[in-house]
């Protein structure tokens, strides 16, 4: 009996001293582990950082390569034609139309190639129609220019003032994509300089006092002896690739100081470019 007590006892410490071995304490985290550790667990974005979009480098508008596109084009302008403040007695009516034809060179700013200068040389030619009014161009005892009303007796139907300059506009451009000009929008303002060639009226058509066609007569009178030489034009241009809008402003009289009372031209219309 007392060996199997002492079998049990010898077990018992075996087996209690095996526990404590098996469930020993798990080592104390220090300080310097929880740091360690902290650094390996990557840090999650917050949603404003993890959605913003990788920002686009700016474009350096100074390193454009132009060499590619032409610095030499034409310019072709078809408007509408006008007076600001014309004379009571002219009675202009019809479709007054001008056509201006151009030879431009242009000139990119090397710090900003959406901005260049473009200057060149042409002309412009603008006709005012006129009905029952004659203007008498070619009135040389006239100290001014007359618009006499031509209902009385025999008279020519229409008359047409045509006007000549031969023209430098100069333009301040910008580009939206200077590298593709044929799609690009474009934005331009400058002036018109022109210095007249020529003024003469032409008439159309010899009726009588009740409107019954008598003959088709033309005459022609040429002078510019009422009219300024030079003109003064600001401009204006918006394009999208080849065709576009223009305006301009005659910013001096069409007449001349003494010759009449001061009449400003004005345009609007259609323009075909490639710059």
């Amino acid at each position: 009996m007392k060996k199997y007590f002492v079998t049990a006892l010898v077990f018992l410490a075996t087996t209690a001293a095996f526990a404590q071995k098996k469930h020993k304490n798990p080592p104390t985290r220090t300080f310097k582990d929880s740091v360690a550790e902290a650094t390996k667990t990557p840090v999650p974005l917050s949603n404003a950082a993890a959605n913003q979009a990788p920002s686009k480098p700016k474009k350096d508008w100074s390193k454009v390569d132009l060499s590619k596109r032409a610095a030499d084009h034409f310019m072709f302008e078809l408007g509408y034609d006008n007076w600001a403040n014309p004379p009571d007695s002219a009675n202009i009516k019809g479709f007054n139309h001008s056509f201006n034809f151009y030879f431009m060179y242009d000139f990119p700013f090397k710090s900003d190639a959406r901005l260049s200068v473009g200057a060149g040389i042409g002309i412009g030619s603008n006709n005012i129609f006129f009905a029952g009014t004659y203007p008498q161009v070619a009135a040389y005892q006239n100290s001014t220019l007359a618009f006499a009303a031509t209902s009385d007796g025999n008279y020519y139907k229409k008359f047409k003032l045509v006007t000549t300059y031969l023209e430098i506009p100069i333009e301040l451009r910008y580009a939206v994509d200077p590298e593709h000009m044929d799609k690009s929008w474009k934005f331009a303002v400058g002036t018109k300089i022109g210095l007249m060639l020529s003024a003469y009226t032409v008439g159309t058509t010899v009726v009588n006092s009740v409107g019954q066609t008598l003959g088709n007569i033309t005459v022609k009178e040429s002078s510019k002896q009422f009219f300024s030489t030079p003109k003064f034009e600001p401009t204006v241009r918006v394009s999208k690739g080849f065709i576009g809008v223009y305006g301009q402003f005659q910013i001096n009289s069409l007449l001349k100081a003494g010759a009449g009372q001061t009449v400003l031209p004005f345009a609007f219309g259609i323009v075909l470019s490639g710059l």
